[in-house]
C-alpha cells in the first residue's frame, strides 16, 4: 500500500466528511427540537452555493478586492439561506406542528421539489462554473500533494464552524433552552421558554451550516448546478443517522466516517460504488443499530 496515496485519500476524505457534517448539523438540530427530518435542507445548502455565485460574479463586475470576494459572498449565502430557513419553517413547517407526523414530512418532499424548480427556472439546468475564489498558501507546498488551498479552507473552517456551534448549544443560555426543548418540550414550555422561537433559530442555524457548506464545495468542486442538493442532502441524512440522529458529536462523526469511506472506496475500487457505499451504510446502520454511533436509544414513556 502506498502510505501517500492513502494520506491523500484520507485528507480528502476528510474534507468531504466535513461538508456532510455541516449539511447533517441541521438535519440533527431540526429533528432532536421537533423529531422531523427536513427533507427540503438539502435544497437549502443549493441555494447558498448560488446565492454566493450571483454575490461574487456581482462583486467581480464591480471590480471589489479580489481576496475579499469568498468571504462577503458567503456571508451573503449564509444571511440569505437562513431567511430561506425561516421563511420555510413559518410556511411549510409551523401550520402543521398538530398535524399528523406523515404531514410535515409531505411538505418538507414538496418544499424540496419546489426549490429544484425554482432554481431551475431561475437559472439554467446545466452546470454552471463557480469562481475559484481561494487564495494561494505557500505555506502548503511543505505538505506535498496532501491537500490544496480549497481543502484547507473547508477543513479549518468547517472544524472551527462545528466547534463554535457545540460551544453555544451547551454553554448559552440559548443553546441550554434548545436542548431543554428537545428533552421535553411541553415542560420547557411551562418553565417560560419559548419553544417557538427555538424552533425558528433552529432552522436558521441549519440553514446557515448548510449554505456555509454549500459555499465551501461549490469553491472546491468549481461547477454547480440546480440538482447537487438532492445527493448532498441525502448524503448529509446518511451520516446524521449513522452518527446518530439529534446528537450534534454525532453529526461530525457520521459525516466524517462518510467521507473517508467514500474516499477510500473511489480510491481503492471505484468512484463509481462511492453512492452505493453510502445508501449501504444507510441501510446497515438502520438494521444493526438504528440509533447511530453516538445515539442514545430513545425510550418511549406511556
Amino acid at each position: 500500500m502506498d502510505l501517500q496515496y492513502f494520506i491523500e485519500l484520507f485528507f480528502g476524505g476528510l474534507t468531504r466528511g466535513s461538508i456532510y457534517a455541516l449539511i447533517a448539523l441541521g438535519y440533527t438540530l431540526v429533528y432532536g427540537i421537533i423529531g422531523l427530518i427536513n427533507f427540503a435542507h438539502g435544497e437549502i445548502y443549493m441555494v447558498g452555493a448560488f446565492t454566493a455565485l450571483l454575490v461574487a460574479g456581482w462583486l467581480g463586475a464591480i471590480g471589489f478586492p479580489a481576496g475579499g470576494i469568498l468571504l462577503v459572498a458567503a456571508l451573503a449565502a449564509v444571511a440569505w439561506t437562513a431567511a430561506y430557513g425561516f421563511t420555510l419553517e413559518k410556511v411549510a413547517y409551523k401550520p402543521l406542528r398538530s398535524a399528523p407526523r406523515l404531514s410535515p414530512l409531505i411538505s418538507a418532499i414538496g418544499m424540496s421539489i419546489f426549490l429544484q424548480n425554482y432554481v431551475l427556472l431561475a437559472q439554467t439546468s446545466d452546470f454552471v462554473p463557480f469562481p475559484d475564489l481561494v487564495p494561494e498558501m505557500p505555506f502548503l507546498s511543505y505538505i506535498g500533494d496532501v491537500m490544496g488551498p480549497t481543502d484547507f479552507l473547508i477543513l479549518v473552517v468547517s472544524f472551527t464552524t462545528m466547534l463554535c456551534l457545540m460551544f453555544w448549544i451547551r454553554y448559552t443560555r440559548t443553546g441550554k433552552a434548545m436542548r431543554a426543548t428537545a428533552q421535553n418540550r411541553k415542560m420547557a414550555m411551562l418553565l417560560g421558554i419559548n419553544a417557538d422561537s427555538l424552533i425558528s433559530v433552529t432552522f436558521i442555524v441549519g440553514s446557515a451550516l448548510a449554505a456555509l457548506g454549500g459555499v465551501l464545495i461549490a469553491s472546491h468542486m468549481g461547477q454547480i448546478n440546480f440538482n447537487i442538493g438532492f445527493l448532498a442532502g441525502m448524503k448529509a441524512f446518511t451520516a446524521a443517522v449513522l452518527g446518530g440522529i439529534g446528537s450534534v458529536p454525532g453529526a461530525v462523526v457520521g459525516g466524517l466516517v462518510l467521507g473517508i469511506a467514500e474516499s477510500m472506496t473511489t480510491g481503492y475500487l471505484s468512484g463509481n460504488y462511492e453512492d452505493v457505499l453510502s445508501f449501504c451504510l444507510l441501510i446497515l446502520i438502520l438494521i444493526f443499530r438504528p440509533d447511530g454511533i453516538l445515539g442514545k436509544k430513545q425510550v418511549q414513556k406511556v
